[in-house]
């Protein structure tokens, strides 16, 4: 269908994908073995259950069973349709989508307007700076000053200015052929529905961009010069701009200190700046909102000390505790969280000023660590001399720890609050233990196994006799002979990785695991017998691996995705692959071999029938199937043979 994605281009991307990446941008990965782990973000749990192989480029997740490559997994994490998925992870790898149909009318407008949408925020960017450095931005310059701010922290950063005009910006991208319906889209213009009018969203305010990890614009924020309600306002959220996840000013830290070991998180963009003014470029900022998982998850993929900076007073206090509860469920040992609260009236940029850089980065330095904070905030407004007091004390603190990940931290935070409370640990460890929400599903720990060896435990491998290796496969008899499994494998493992699978499944399943196999194999596809289960998608399978652009099991998923043929594909790869790799090859030479005899022990008519089943299925045949069954006919009828 004209204007559909380009298939070749959807290899192509998943081909430059590392579901790691796209995957640890949303979730926190541990490394475990040869497979990366965490918390399923798909079901509620306390363990992980959720594994990444970056050898398969799958994940999966054995608490609800969700499972897929690149795309899916944006699909199900993002709720995205399957083109503003390949939207997405095309944006991410920086290349443009390919879209089938080129006589489709509409394909070079969109085409036209996705190019639009990539160099619009840059466009804007370059507008403000401009506008700040000619005659119309006396008064934000002047501004700037006072604040103490120099022309390189304001390079650095692309500070600019937005006119004190209803349409300033609004002429000039018209004027570079980008659309208001576009400008509107990124968030650049306001319309009104009831007059139908677009202006521009951010007029006289110093303009500060808001960058992602490659230094691209994708919003801004804007500080009021006069007397307007915001004070500060923010891009709304676009096809580019999510604020629970973008940070101010982690682009420019990392630019400065490519070595960050940690990372100040303070309340607003002047926080930032005046900071990096003083030389503390380790500074960003949320966006209006309060810290979520994703900032978190995105932090600790650069650092592994984070300090939040609040306020003082009530307000800071509420938001850190709001932190606090956020900031659990994802330290993992190795991870710290401190927590600073600057005097009351005062802010980062205020207080740097008047203390100078080094009395703030003390102030740093000797921050709370998070198990102080936490046993400060279950402790707060209760008597522990008394009875009462420490049981609401100790309740707290356990509700807060059912969060935190098992680990060093979790126990010695136990042990500690076995310290001041004077109970046993032991009680703590059955009480959390009895409050644990319960898991759908047996999970295991991913490890040095690897992805393989966990999918035994998914309930996706069925058992069958054993006998059914002996015939003809060469793996039962090997097994004979040695008197157990090949390659040291435990007969738990070894002896259900294909069992109660069709042959042409077995070599499906084989192929997905090793791509390269399909060069080893007979070039006519006569002894892959279609009438056999998965017998066409077998032969599909293997002229696909040999057209030579399907290399990875992610690609060939992606080519049937959607379809019938996929689904049986996703859950072939989900099953265990027990074969050791150093005998994949013989054994699918063995595997090919039986069906070769197999298919020259077929008769005429048991061969008529198998044909004569499957015909019984509209459009179930080949063009030559349907010439072979009319050969049997005619054989048959004349009482020939094969």
């Amino acid at each position: 269908m004209a204007g559909q994605i380009s298939q070749r281009f959807i290899d192509d991307l998943l081909a430059r994908t590392d579901i790691v990446d796209v995957v640890s941008e949303r979730v926190q990965l541990k490394k475990s073995g040869r497979n990366h782990s965490g918390l399923c973000p798909f079901h509620q749990e306390n363990s992980p259950s959720f594994t990444v192989s970056h050898d398969k480029q799958f994940y999966h997740c054995f608490g609800c069973g969700a499972h897929g490559n690149a795309l899916r997994f944006l699909m199900e994490y993002d709720n995205l349709r399957f083109p503003e998925a390949v939207e997405q992870l095309a944006g991410r790898a920086g290349m443009q989508v390919e879209r089938e149909g080129g006589d489709d009318p509409g394909a070079a407008k969109r085409q036209q307007k996705r190019e639009e949408g990539v160099n619009l925020l840059e466009l804007a960017s370059r507008f403000f700076r401009e506008r700040l450095a000619l005659g119309q931005g006396k008064t934000a310059r002047a501004y700037l000053e006072r604040r103490g701010l120099s022309q390189e922290v304001i390079r650095d950063f692309g500070i600019g200015y937005a006119e004190d005009e209803w349409e300033a910006l609004k002429r000039y991208l018209s004027a570079q052929g980008i659309s208001e319906a576009v400008q509107v889209e990124y968030g650049l213009l306001v319309h009104r529905e009831e007059t139908g009018r677009t202006y521009d969203r951010f007029r006289d305010r110093v303009m500060f961009p808001i960058r992602d990890w490659k230094g691209r614009t994708i919003a801004f924020g804007g500080r009021v010069l006069g007397d307007a309600k915001p004070k500060y306002l923010n891009s709304p959220e676009t096809p580019v701009f999510h604020k629970g996840r973008e940070l101010y000013g982690l682009f420019e830290a990392r630019q400065a200190n490519r070595q960050l070991s940690r990372v100040l998180v303070v309340e607003g963009y002047m926080d930032v700046v005046a900071l990096a003014q003083f030389g503390i470029r380790n500074a960003c900022a949320t966006l209006g909102t309060a810290l979520t998982a994703d900032h978190l998850q995105r932090l600790f993929r650069l650092v592994d000390e984070v300090v939040f900076c609040f306020d003082g007073d009530n307000a800071g206090r509420q938001a850190a505790r709001r932190s606090l509860t956020t900031a659990l469920p994802s330290m993992i040992d190795g991870r710290q969280v401190r927590f600073l609260f600057l005097p009351e009236g005062e802010d980062p940029d205020t207080l740097v000023r008047q203390e100078g850089r080094e009395a703030f980065e003390n102030r740093v330095t000797c921050a709370s660590p998070l198990s102080e904070f936490l046993f400060e905030q279950a402790a707060e407004g209760h008597d522990l001399k008394q009875v009462e007091g420490r049981e609401r004390f100790v309740s707290a603190v356990l509700e807060a720890l059912k969060q935190l990940p098992d680990g060093v931290l979790k126990s010695l935070l136990l042990k500690e609050l076995s310290s001041r409370s004077g109970i046993e640990t032991s009680q703590f460890s059955d009480w959390l233990a009895s409050h644990a929400p319960p898991v759908p599903r047996p999970t295991a720990e991913p490890g040095d196994d690897g992805f393989e060896a966990m999918m035994a435990i998914s309930g996706e491998v069925e058992s069958a006799p054993m006998a059914e290796y002996g015939d003809g496969s060469g793996y039962g008899e090997s097994r004979a002979g040695s008197g157990g499994p090949r390659g040291g494998l435990t007969a738990a493992r070894s002896g259900t990785a294909t069992l109660s699978l069709s042959w042409p499944a077995r070599i499906v399943q084989l192929l997905l695991h090793e791509p390269g196999l399909a060069e080893t194999l007979p070039e006519r596809l006569d002894w892959c017998p279609e009438a056999e289960p998965d017998g066409r998608l077998c032969r599909e399978v293997v002229k696909l691996l040999r057209a030579g652009r399907y290399r990875s099991p992610q690609v060939l998923l992606a080519h049937f995705h959607g379809t019938p043929e996929g689904e049986r594909l996703d859950q072939l790869a989900r099953r265990e692959m027990a074969i050791p790799r150093e005998v994949r090859a013989s054994e699918l030479a063995n595997w090919v071999r039986h069906l070769e005899r197999q298919s020259e022990r077929l008769t005429p008519a048991q061969e008529y029938q198998q044909l004569l089943a499957k015909s019984r299925q509209p459009g179930a045949l080949s063009a030559e199937e349907k010439q072979r069954l009319r050969e049997l006919i005619g054989m048959l009828a004349t009482g020939g043979s094969a």
